[in-house]
């Protein structure tokens, strides 16, 4: 008989990612929600996307294997909630949000491990004069207590860029903050976090270093790491550039890491599910910060997972939904080294025209096992994307495999260079000319 998994926000490419995995012939994958529902929609209600739902397993005829998610909020709550209400394995609804309220989290992280807990602070941006509640100088990061790739998050030098962000983020915090409210609503939640709810904003120091994050499980308290990713940032350490895995990190710099997600998981009452936790590493004081905790896979990570290993990272939930310990070492891939490129356009304009479906397969095909995805929409501004990075605009999304990080570079260059743009200002992509990274 097949076991029967639901799909938070499912499409035909995390499809794809999820049949490459052992036995997936054994699986049916069942779509929760379509994929414009769960990622970057404009607004939209937590309770009522939680009764449609509940309805929708409720009327499933057979069992129910488990529910699968890969998104941030409210994918990320909704697999809790839900898991919760039908007596599958999760995570409790409450670590979840522990983890995912970002002032909450901090606080969290402060008790158990100040050292490696960056300088924060609360800031109501609808206060009457929000300047006089920061208790950290400039320049610091400012950020809504609960977004996604980076969007309504402004790197602050001054009074004034504090002001003029601060103006952004009213205008668009409710779209998240509203239906984050509603979440918390269905929790205890400690005095000490109350009143900074979805619609507040933290304030942050600027953390110096390298960005690594580790994807990993606990299945009744047992504690794994499936997985070490590079996050590489521009020269300016604004906009994502790449996903790479494995890390290039040396060991004694993984294995501080892996030690301080255990810690901090346990601490917060985590357990029976997939997470991913952030890191940065000042290599010359080696000094370690905490910058986030997802209470999910990252479906940014499947195709590295698939190239090195053979198998995605869709391997770990559907292990814990049946009680295993997910360990992907047993698996091989084609590839030693893997990445996710986020080709990016740091100027405003109109994409006048994209590469044709038809002019994309051709470049795939001069790059095998390549994968390409144009995110941005043709006859359209840039700024016009849904929850755009607050310093640039992602063009397209490109996944690739090598056997080493030199040859990994060399083609993305060349794939990028291929990809035929035009835009109303006349100008083009940025691929950056990466280097190689050496510790």
């Amino acid at each position: 008989m097949p076991k029967h998994f639901f799909v938070l926000g499912l499409d035909s490419l995390r499809l794809s990612f999820l049949r490459c995995v052992p036995d997936a012939g054994d699986y049916r994958f069942h779509p929760l929600f379509a994929l414009e529902e769960v990622v970057n929609p404009m607004t939209f209600d937590y309770d009522a996307m939680l009764d449609i739902a509940r309805q929708k397993l409720e009327a499933f005829p057979g069992p129910i294997a488990g529910i699968i998610g890969h998104w941030d909020f409210p994918t990320s709550v909704l697999l809790a909630h839900l898991s919760e209400i039908f007596g599958l394995r999760s995570a409790s609804l409450e670590a979840v949000l522990k983890c995912e309220h970002k002032y909450w989290s901090r606080l969290e992280q402060r008790k158990l491990m100040p050292e490696w807990t960056p300088d924060f602070c609360a800031v109501d941006p609808f206060a009457e004069n929000p300047l006089t509640q920061l208790t950290i100088g400039f320049p610091l990061w400012i950020k809504p207590i609960k977004a996604h790739s980076s969007y309504l998050g402004f790197r602050i030098e001054n009074e004034v860029q504090f002001a003029d962000a601060l103006k952004k983020i009213r205008a668009a915090v409710h779209s998240c903050g509203d239906p984050f409210n509603q979440a918390l609503a269905h929790i205890p939640v400690p005095d000490e976090v109350e009143d900074v709810d979805g619609n507040w904003c933290i304030a942050e120091e600027i953390l110096t270093g390298k960005q690594c994050g580790i994807e990993g499980s606990l299945l009744d308290g047992e504690y794994r790491v499936h997985g070490i990713i590079d996050t590489v940032k521009d020269s300016k350490n604004l906009s994502f550039t790449r996903y790479e895995y494995p890390s290039v990190w040396p060991r004694h710099a993984q294995e501080k890491i892996c030690e301080a997600g255990e810690r901090l998981l346990r601490h917060m009452g985590f357990d029976n599910s997939a997470f991913g936790i952030e890191f940065f590493w000042d290599k010359r004081h080696d000094s370690f910060k905490i910058l986030e905790i997802n209470t999910r896979i990252s479906q940014s990570h499947c195709d590295q997972f698939i190239k090195v290993h053979g198998v995605s990272n869709h391997q770990v939930p559907i292990d814990l939904a049946f009680g295993r310990i997910p360990d992907l070492s047993h698996y091989r891939g084609d590839y030693r080294t893997a990445a996710k490129f986020m080709l990016r356009r740091y100027r405003d304009t109109v994409l006048e025209r994209a590469p044709t479906p038809a002019q994309i397969e051709c470049v795939e095909r001069d790059f095998p096992d390549s994968k390409i995805v144009i995110t941005a929409e043709e006859g359209r501004s840039l700024s016009e994307q849904s929850m755009p990075d607050s310093y640039s605009f992602e063009i397209a999304n490109i996944w690739l495999g090598a056997q080493s990080q030199h040859q990994l570079l060399e083609q993305y260059h060349q794939l990028a260079d291929a990809l035929e743009f035009r835009f109303g200002d006349d100008g083009v992509p940025e691929p950056f000319q990466f280097k190689c990274v050496r510790y």
